[in-house]
């Protein structure tokens, strides 16, 4: 092999590491749900501390879920 060859050999290989690190490393994929399906279940801590849960409210009261930006910006 030439010398030209023997020097990106480890380049290469190194993106494909990266490329193979990158791929596991990335979330996985989660359905979303249209306008109208009930949310899935999750549970949060409140603000006094305790775990909220979705479902602990399902067939009892409305509940709204309000997504915003991290800017705290208007949507």
């Amino acid at each position: 092999m030439t010398r030209m060859k023997l020097a990106r050999r480890p380049f290469g290989l190194i993106l494909l590491g990266l490329a193979a690190m990158s791929v596991a490393a990335s979330p996985p994929r989660t359905e979303a749900i249209d306008v109208g399906e009930p949310a899935p279940d999750f549970r949060l801590p409140s603000t006094f501390g305790a775990d909220i849960a979705l479902a602990d409210y399902r067939g009892k009261k409305w509940v709204l879920l309000e997504f915003y930006g991290a800017d705290f910006a208007p949507t």
